[in-house]
């Protein structure tokens, strides 16, 4: 339908509603019997984008008053400023931890996970309750100094709020599912004031080359109101406050060949750092849940000290830390500074990332960038005797890397650095080092960051519902719906230990592949959990090595469709089989199980509703 046809049906009906009784309470039903699913929709998008506006906005000045009064007031106390900024984000992490604990597990983190999550697997049906606490925690926790950013959790909770409205003006299951991308994309664009950075973003991070027409129309809309919204309340400015000098193409551009490897390598050492601790914080058994946000807490205080100490009273380690990225992004520091800030706020927030603290991972990857680029930007005015600029440019081009690197999501590291700066003359050697830095992490690390956050908490979106849409499921690779981290026993191990080893991780299920010791990718069978509680109640000393023994395994191949799959698990009577490589069979590569296909396809018959 055109838009002068919806406009005059909206004017007809709206003069039809004046004339009727009616209340917010009969809302819905009144729009259901005027407005059509697309109509709705596209009335929902432009509330959706007023909302995540005023959240965006609301959560920025609430995180920004409650850093800038603490941190202003402690600055003043002498020498009892050094223990109130150790302890101030120990204290968040306890309150955060006890929060996250009791009230609302889903605020620990950044919120992008949790958005993906609950769009590929719940239709997107996010809570208003988690927006609320959310919003409750994440300004605890960032605005007491911990180092993570905002940008996260603003996207979390427009999702939210987005998702909400769906529900609540009765619209269909996949258009629900559609105001989460709305919402996702609003809350960038209010969070960066970067409505086309927003727009990229949603598409390669949630979409994954999975476009959504239904979503499309929507997107835009909401991220042009979002950002109307956040320039009416905050002014016409960019989000970083970075030297507006207008670069021509010189030698000095050259240093991108450098800039974009070291971010390459850099984002995959902070990444596998920040998935390693926060692997082992959840494997830490000494302390409570609840506890170990305040550890973390407690080593950014105890990281942002010190850098404080001997960078010369730069506290950009705490926080979200604006202030020295947009100092680094006009050549204002020199490189012992940056250098100091780069090393504390890489170890800062993965600590406390991986401790389960609230907030995200935006803001500290953008400020790891401007650091790293300036170091190159510094060293090159102090050696090469280059102008003071070249130190502003460089630290952006070291920005727009980074992110590539750690986000992965190359289109958006470029157009959010223009949109973020308002400069545009850096754009060659941008693209060049934001190519060399992502191709080098996806050479280094296959899964991205949020990706490899779901399989840490046991979630892969290859076998959620949405991921593949409701075409002819059937006939899709076995891939699309098989657990890639799957469970494992180890084969060096007996029943007993294995056992032990499934008991401390939380995870059990029906069977597991037996992998080798030495090569976890090397498959040598397969045994049930029922066979292991067996083997462990008689005292059978063998090692699963030994178990395994002589038996045949059951092989199916990624590209084997769904439906050849379900057969070989029915005709061979069992509940699961490991995924192996053509080339090698002893090469797993995940597990399917008679439930991930029944959950599909429960998933598709839902869908169409």
């Amino acid at each position: 339908m055109s838009c002068s046809t919806g406009c005059t049906a909206f004017c007809f009906s709206f003069r039809s509603m004046t004339r009727e009784s009616f209340s917010l309470s009969n809302l819905p039903d009144w729009m259901r019997g005027r407005f059509d699913d697309g109509q709705r929709f596209l009335m929902l998008c432009i509330c959706a984008g007023v909302l995540c506006g005023l959240v965006g906005v609301s959560f920025h000045l609430s995180i920004t008053l409650l850093f800038d009064g603490l941190f202003g007031l402690y600055e003043g106390w002498g020498f009892w400023a050094i223990p109130a900024m150790i302890f101030s984000p120990a204290l968040a992490g306890l309150i955060v931890g006890l929060m996250i604990c009791y009230v609302s597990p889903t605020a620990s983190g950044s919120g992008i996970p949790q958005t993906k999550a609950a769009y590929h697997q719940n239709f997107g049906v996010i809570k208003t309750s988690e927006a609320f606490w959310r919003f409750i925690i994440g300004t605890i926790s960032v605005g007491f100094g911990n180092s993570l950013g905002r940008e996260g959790p603003t996207v979390h909770i427009c999702s939210a709020v987005s998702s909400k409205l769906g529900r609540l003006f009765g619209l269909g299951k996949l258009r629900i599912q559609a105001m989460v991308p709305v919402g996702m994309g609003a809350g960038i664009s209010a969070a960066f004031n970067a409505p086309i950075s927003a727009i990229t973003f949603v598409f390669e991070e949630l979409f994954d080359n999975n476009f959504s027409s239904k979503a499309l129309g929507g997107i835009l809309i909401a991220v042009v109101v979002a950002a109307v919204v956040e320039r009416s309340l905050l002014g016409e400015h960019s989000a970083l406050h970075a030297t507006r000098e207008v670069f021509e193409t010189s030698w000095w551009m050259l240093v991108c060949l450098l800039i974009g490897p070291a971010a390459g390598l850099l984002g995959h050492l902070f990444t596998t750092m920040l998935l390693a601790l926060r692997e082992q914080f959840k494997r830490w058994g000494k302390y409570p849940a609840w506890a170990r946000p305040a550890l973390g807490g407690l080593s950014v205080g105890l990281i942002g000290v010190t850098v404080w100490q001997f960078s010369g009273g730069h506290h950009g380690v705490f926080s979200i830390g604006y202030h020295d990225l947009n100092l680094a992004l006009n050549g204002n520091l020199v490189w012992q500074a940056l250098l100091l800030l780069l090393i504390g706020k890489l170890l800062a927030t993965a600590i406390c990332y991986a401790s389960g603290a609230s907030g995200g991972i935006f803001a500290p990857v953008l400020f790891m960038g401007s650091m790293l680029g300036g170091i190159f930007g510094a060293l090159m005015v102090q050696f090469f005797e280059v102008d003071q600029s070249v130190a502003a440019a460089a630290a952006l081009l070291g920005t727009g890397a980074f992110f590539a690197a750690v986000i992965r999501c190359p289109l958006t590291s470029v157009l959010i650095i223009f949109e973020m700066t308002q400069n545009y003359s850096l754009i060659l050697p941008l693209m060049i080092g934001n190519f060399l830095a992502y191709i080098i992490s996806v050479k280094l690390r296959s899964i991205p960051i949020y990706d490899a956050l779901l399989l840490q908490d046991g979630i892969s979106l290859k076998k959620l519902p949405a991921y593949r849409g409701d075409r002819d499921w059937r006939n899709l690779p076995v891939s699309t719906i098989m657990t890639h981290d799957c469970r494992s026993v180890l084969s060096a191990l007996d029943a007993e230990a294995n056992l032990e080893r499934i008991k401390a991780d939380g995870h059990k299920h029906h069977g597991y592949p037996i992998v080798s010791s030495d090569n976890h990718n090397e498959l040598l069978g397969v045994i049930t959990h029922h066979e292991m509680e067996e083997l462990a109640a008689a005292s059978d000393p063998r090692t699963m090595r030994a178990w395994a023994e002589g038996q045949s395994v059951i092989e199916i191949y990624p590209d084997n469709s769904i439906r050849d799959a379900a057969n070989t698990l029915v005709i061979k009577d069992v509940m699961q089989a490991p995924i192996v490589s053509r080339k090698d069979t002893r090469r797993i590569l995940g597990i399917v199980t008679l439930h991930d296909i029944a959950r599909q396809q429960n998933a598709i018959e839902d869908s169409l509703d």
